[in-house]
């Protein structure tokens, strides 16, 4: 399903312009940043506002249709990050360009998003010299 061009507007409004889980900035990327649906459409998620993330191609196709990845710590699997019902901070922290995960969700998520890829990393240095990184802290 296509979510309508009004929802997608104020998608990208509501998340500032960056991919709510890795904290990118569209501004600088030549590929437009996909609207999530959370808990995906194929598992019964709805296409309403509070299912729907700003996530950079990178998160989208990494998360696709899952709802959870394994906690590279434990082993156990572990619900991937929600940015409705989820405060970034409390599951995540900033370590220069690297990001880690606080809690087996935010390790889930930094895993299998691949979040600290090389690119990844190379992107954010990069960020940071246009003042682009790291990220403003924003309420869930």
């Amino acid at each position: 399903m296509t979510v309508p061009l009004p929802l997608k507007r104020t998608v990208f409004q509501r998340a500032g312009g960056r991919c709510e889980y890795c904290g990118l900035s569209q501004a600088g990327q030549e590929a437009q940043f996909h609207v999530d649906h959370i808990h995906p459409l194929a598992d019964g998620g709805a296409t309403a506002l509070e299912n729907l993330a700003l996530a950079c191609v990178s998160c989208s196709l990494r998360k696709g249709a899952r709802r959870t990845a394994t906690d590279p710590a434990t082993g156990k699997r572990a619900t991937l990050f929600h940015p409705r019902t989820q405060g970034w901070s409390d599951h995540f922290q900033w370590k220069s360009c690297h990001v880690s995960g606080r809690t087996p969700t935010g390790r889930a998520t930094v895993d299998g998003l691949k979040m600290n890829r090389l690119l990844a990393q190379a992107i954010r240095a990069e960020e940071s010299l246009r003042g682009r990184h790291p990220p403003p802290v924003r309420a869930k």
